[in-house]
């Protein structure tokens, strides 16, 4: 049985309305405020919200079915964490940058590497909570080095390193919580469905 679809937020009967909203600090990708909200009721309650441009993970696998994953430190995890290459939309003139586009310089910047074949696998709101971050989920294979004077090259504050782990070894990683981190599970797992029923393929 199919689940009906979610009413449209203007007769929605959950929905909360924005009546104010306070910026209480502008960093270099997100803006932190909070938000006044109505209810349908008419009671008003409190938000505290982050404004976040977007962002993409990829699924890049090689010619050999191995997963390309880089392992780099996490301030708010206080650890390194192993992750599939990810990062953020970036917003110039106010303008954000497609996704199709993000996901093919992120993946160059932090492996090294370009795809002859892409697809989009999925979106997903990672902190629905308190951010408007949507991640967009992508799968790249047909992988190919970058020779590194024409590499574009990772973000100056990032120091990572590439990991190559097989699709069974990096569900086993997620399975004994060594991979911790949120889109890199959602990613491994959907790839493995994806294995399960013959569909791990970009077109």
């Amino acid at each position: 049985m199919t689940r009906d679809p979610d009413p449209p937020p203007d007769s929605d009967p959950l929905a909360e309305r924005v009546v104010a909203s306070e910026i209480v600090h502008r960093g270099k990708y997100m803006v932190f405020h909070v938000d006044t909200i109505e209810r349908a009721d008419g009671s008003r309650g409190r938000r505290d919200l982050v404004a976040h441009p977007g962002a993409v993970a990829i699924l890049a696998v090689d010619d050999l079915g191995r997963l390309l994953m880089v392992r780099q430190w996490r301030v708010a995890a206080g650890r390194a964490l192993l992750e599939i290459p990810a990062g953020t939309l970036d917003v110039h003139d106010g303008v954000t940058e497609d996704p199709d586009v993000a996901a093919r310089r992120e993946l160059e910047e932090e492996t090294g590497h370009r795809a002859g074949a892409w697809r989009r696998l999925a979106s997903f709101w990672t902190a629905p909570g308190f951010a408007s971050e949507l991640m967009h989920l992508y799968l790249a294979t047909g992988l190919a080095a970058v020779a590194d004077e024409s590499r574009l090259a990772p973000d100056e504050d990032e120091e990572l390193e590439l990991r190559r782990l097989s699709l069974d070894e990096a569900r086993d990683l997620v399975e004994t919580g060594a991979i911790a981190d949120a889109k890199s599970i959602l990613g491994i797992l959907w790839l493995d469905r994806l294995r399960s029923t013959g569909g791990a393929t970009a077109s």
